[in-house]
């Protein structure tokens, strides 16, 4: 394929003495170059694009899984002001969405002709992570530095409410028919629950000095599975006594997690920060971890390049990607039982 460096054999060489009796095999397809700080990595819901969202560019890129070799960018309003964080498709409203933390708005765009529909105002500061509930068409967004969430109507864009939240919010997940929604509070050292109805706390289950960022919650929502940053560890909370059951350890940095079959748990870890300023280059590339969470073992550790940051699997289950934020690329893997 064009545009991607292929490199099977090393990956197959470096997975042969870690894997054992874990029966998926993890194989390098290649990598893309891709704009500045791929903050994010999205699947389209065919599983044949990624989408990029870029921190420091202007705006997002797709790339065809086809031919990687002129990866298309598209520039929201306000593209000058930088700072596209995190995306979301809506596949029933053939939809996606893309946040600009510099603004505080979301974008909407036709899928998958990725022409623009709309911009909606969060009302918040420093808008993040986007998440849906299609049983009550809401759209959240976690406002990073206002320290609230913003319930946003689908068909009218309007904020319905603005739930106020420990520091820094910032992974999402609604639950229960989209009642409920749980939020990880990066510098406030807790995970809420909250009703969608009212805003009101359910509960709380408090990490000290944590640093929460992503959260995945399983098929039956009896499970959620947590990176945090500043411990370098992944939890499983149980959503019935909201309560963390288990920690596991892993490499410095753990940022975006994904579940694949509903078992394996996918984490990437950027790495230890730059002793200078944590926004340079680590000293030590990341790593992907990969965890059964049936037998509580890690099965897998993947090398990463400079600061793996956004990480997907497709939802046809048979790819793995994930970004490599300092180094402006992506890099893929097949994915087989």
């Amino acid at each position: 394929m064009n545009g991607r460096k292929k490199n099977t054999m090393a990956a197959l060489l470096a997975f042969a003495l870690c894997a054992g009796a874990f029966s998926l095999t993890v194989e390098k397809e290649g990598s893309y170059s891709c704009g500045r700080q791929p903050k994010q990595v999205l699947f389209s819901p065919d599983s044949s694009l990624v989408v990029l969202p870029l921190l420091d560019d202007k705006g997002f890129q797709v790339i065809s899984l086809a031919d990687g070799s002129h990866p298309r960018l598209i520039a929201p309003p306000r593209a000058e002001k930088l700072g596209f964080a995190e995306g979301l498709f809506i596949p029933e409203k053939q939809a996606f969405f893309v946040s600009q933390m510099s603004t505080g708005y979301i974008y909407e765009y036709d899928y998958p002709s990725f022409s623009f529909r709309r911009e909606i105002s969060t009302g918040g500061v420093w808008s993040k992570f986007i998440a849906w509930s299609g049983d009550k068409r809401l759209l959240a967004v976690s406002n990073w530095v206002s320290n609230d969430v913003s319930l946003i109507d689908y068909e009218s864009g309007k904020v319905l409410r603005s739930i106020k939240t420990k520091a820094a919010p910032r992974g999402l997940a609604f639950t229960k028919q989209g009642s409920e929604i749980i939020v990880l509070c990066f510098d406030g050292g807790v995970i809420q629950k909250f009703s969608t109805e009212d805003g009101k706390l359910l509960a709380s289950c408090a990490v000290q000095k944590s640093a929460m960022r992503h959260i995945a919650v399983n098929d039956a929502e009896s499970k959620a599975y947590i990176s945090d940053m500043y411990h370098a560890s992944l939890y499983e909370l149980d959503l019935s006594s909201f309560a963390i059951t288990r920690t596991w350890k892993v490499f410095n940095n753990p940022n975006t997690i994904a579940l694949y079959k509903d078992r394996y748990l996918f984490a990437s870890s950027r790495g230890p920060n730059n002793k200078k300023d944590y926004t340079l280059r680590s000293p030590v590339d990341g790593k992907i971890t990969v965890i059964d969470t049936l037998t509580g073992e890690v099965v897998l550790a993947i090398r990463g390049g400079n600061q793996p940051t956004g990480l997907d699997i497709s939802p046809d289950g048979k790819w793995l990607c994930f970004s490599n934020f300092q180094d402006a690329n992506i890099e893929l893997y097949r994915l087989k039982d």
